[in-house]
């Protein structure tokens, strides 16, 4: 079974671009398609992408920037790419 661990900043800029939504975002769809037991949700400080747009997150280490509108659309053509 593959696994995923995604690695959310939480850092003072991501904050204020919405870490929290993303996290909610996430947890709400992981759970949608109960994927608990194959994705892994952490946070990180500082991911020194502050210069971007939305919230970094890390994926096998590639950082990706979304915005809390583009997290669904992001979990399901690139996170669930992963899983199959």
């Amino acid at each position: 079974m593959i696994s995923l661990e995604i690695t959310i900043c939480i850092g003072s800029s991501c904050h204020l671009k919405g870490s929290r939504d993303v996290i909610k975002i996430l947890e709400r769809l992981i759970s949608l398609d109960h994927l608990g037991d194959q994705i892994t949700l952490k946070g990180s400080f500082c991911m020194g992408e502050c210069s971007k747009n939305g919230v970094c997150l890390c994926i096998d280490n590639e950082r990706f920037n979304v915005t809390p509108v583009e997290v669904e659309p992001f979990f399901n053509n690139e996170i669930l790419k992963r899983l199959n």
